[in-house]
């Protein structure tokens, strides 16, 4: 349970960084978003899931 509040806490972390540091890099990044197919978007998802599942795998067995 700790591992995943701390990859929460992580996240929003990051996430509040590139709203507070670029937030017009965020406004941009929304519309090439908007701009590409739901599939697309979908994949995108999964893919990003998926490699931060490895990443916490990763740092797991690493002993973080």
């Amino acid at each position: 349970m700790s591992m995943i509040l701390l990859a929460f806490g992580l996240v929003l972390i990051v996430e509040g960084l590139a709203y507070a540091l670029a937030p017009s890099l965020i406004e941009r990044m929304l519309e090439a978003l908007r701009a590409m197919p739901e599939p697309a978007r979908r994949l995108v998802g999964l893919l990003c899931m998926v490699s931060g599942l490895v990443l916490l795998w990763g740092a797991y067995q690493l002993g973080f």
